[in-house]
């Protein structure tokens, strides 16, 4: 029997996991990827002696034992990458008070902390800690990844809800609010401003406790070698299947016949033709420019026009002359002197130390990386005037190395190497809707909705990846793949491999 033919647009997590697993299940596949190397936002480039990582920031159940990390096994990870366990998630540091507080993965001093910075909330506290203790345990593998929504009956829902009994009560009342309306409540602002910015102000209180459950499990890790060593594995993977990719291959349109998906057209004028096609590109552009938005309902439409995306970022890294020993690798910082850029006045800063491994640079140097949030519009305008846009990033970065030296005086002339990436940047190389480097933002409403991985009358047609995974992250869009696949054997009506038969 001829076997069936898929062309996948993208090269990133989704899309490598979706051929992966594709191949593993009897499928030719063959991905076509806009840049010259496989990962999308979870990359990384050298930059002189320096290796700049520009996307997993950490690895959620990097453990053996759990499902999750069985999906990474699939995917030819956990052979080739060494996984280094998290203790502290990230210092949170207010210039202006000089207070500070370490998100430890011992929750006894975190609550000792948290309570010593604000004695009048110590119930709260009490409440919150609870919940994180609550949440520690959980294989969140199974709780609704290891099978696609679109499969699950009645039984697998009833299974479900029998597995997250003891949890239940924190996916309803306050804990599914935004962590920024549950901390309405509290006496203490820097109180307020550190649940805040554990993440971010806009998920359910219930992601947080997920994630400082995970945390207080050990199941936080970091990449020793950084991320596009990590998709490089899979890739690897991908090819030892069988699978091929295309790099440099931009698709500009998804032919359609009699409302099939039939295959691609590239910039470069060639078509290729296949009998399914799954797009693990940007979702905009894929409903919105390679299907001309042909294919859409009130629901898709609604969510372009009012979800929240992530806000895109401007990120500087420093190759440094200096070692690190003894910070943290994540510092979140509420600047006393608020940098200006555009019409954002950028009041915290987010600072990456990769000082937890020798990959990212030479002996006795480490790359330092400053991020915040900040507008499209302004980067998406700049760059069409090259000399303007090269200046902003100068002076952005300057006053970056600024505010850096306070917490790490002589910094600025310590530094060797300095690479920024704007909103453009992240567009140029992934398309990503608006420089929207994680899709959408994790708020309760889309956390809690299933997107569909197929589009109103349009057949053979898939799509994987953070932009139908709300809130996106490594698992997630590794699961999307699979659910892609798992759904494609269920309607062949046949079962569905994790290895090659």
């Amino acid at each position: 029997m001829t076997k069936k033919s898929i062309i996948i647009i993208g090269a990133g997590l989704a899309g490598l996991s979706t051929g992966c697993y594709a191949q593993m299940n009897g499928y030719n596949t063959r991905i076509f990827e806009h840049h010259t190397t496989p990962g999308g936002v979870a990359t990384g480039w050298k930059r002189k002696e320096y290796m700049i990582d520009g996307g997993i920031h950490f690895l959620m159940c990097h453990r053996p034992g759990g499902s999750i990390y069985e999906v990474y096994r699939e995917l030819g990870t956990t052979h080739a990458n060494r996984f280094l366990d998290m203790d502290i998630y990230s210092r949170l540091i207010d210039e202006t008070s000089g207070r500070s507080l370490q998100i430890t993965k011992d929750m006894d001093k975190l609550a000792g902390d948290l309570k010593s910075i604000s004695p009048p909330d110590a119930r709260a506290i009490d409440d919150f800690i609870a919940g994180i203790r609550i949440m520690q345990g959980f294989d969140i593998g199974e709780m609704g990844l290891s099978k696609p929504p679109e499969l699950m009956g009645l039984l697998d829902m009833l299974r479900l809800m029998w597995k997250m009994r003891r949890i239940f009560k924190y996916y309803a009342g306050k804990y599914s609010k935004p962590v920024a309306s549950y901390t309405k409540a509290f006496h203490d602002p820097w109180l307020r401003q550190i649940f805040e910015n554990i993440f971010s102000p806009e998920v359910p209180v219930w992601f947080v406790l997920m994630l400082l459950g995970l945390l207080a499990d050990g199941q936080m890790g970091l990449l020793e070698k950084g991320s596009l060593d990590f998709v490089l594995a899979i890739e690897k993977r991908y090819r030892d299947l069988g699978g091929q990719v295309t790099y440099n291959a931009t698709v500009e349109k998804i032919l359609v016949e009699n409302d099939k998906a039939v295959g691609v057209l590239l910039a470069d004028g060639s078509e290729h033709c296949a009998n399914i096609v799954v797009s693990a590109a940007d979702g905009y552009s894929t409903i919105y420019k390679m299907l001309e938005g042909r294919y859409v309902d009130k629901n898709i439409q609604e969510r372009y026009r009012n979800w929240e995306f992530f806000r895109p970022l401007f990120m500087a890294s420093f190759g440094v002359d200096r070692e690190f020993k003894g910070e943290p690798c994540l510092n979140i910082i509420k600047l006393e002197h608020p940098i200006t850029l555009g019409n954002r006045v950028i009041k915290w800063m987010t600072v990456r130390i990769f000082n937890y491994s020798d990959r990212f640079a030479p002996a006795g140097k480490t790359v330092v990386q400053a991020m915040f949030e900040t507008e499209w519009d302004l980067w998406n305008e700049l760059q069409t005037d090259r000399q303007r846009y090269e200046t902003e990033k100068g002076r952005i970065s300057a006053e970056i190395l600024n505010r850096l030296e306070s917490h790490y005086p002589g910094i600025s002339s310590q530094v060797e190497m300095t690479d920024v990436a704007t909103p453009y940047t992240w567009w140029r190389y992934t398309r990503n809707h608006r420089g929207a480097y994680e899709g959408w933002i994790p708020t309760p409403e889309a956390i809690n909705s299933r997107v569909k991985k197929t589009l109103p009358g349009l057949s053979n047609f898939y799509m994987a990846g953070q932009w139908v995974s709300p809130g996106g992250g490594v698992p997630t869009c590794l699961y999307s793949g699979r659910h892609v696949v798992q759904i494609l054997c269920h309607r062949e009506g046949r079962p569905f491999l994790t290895s090659l038969p």
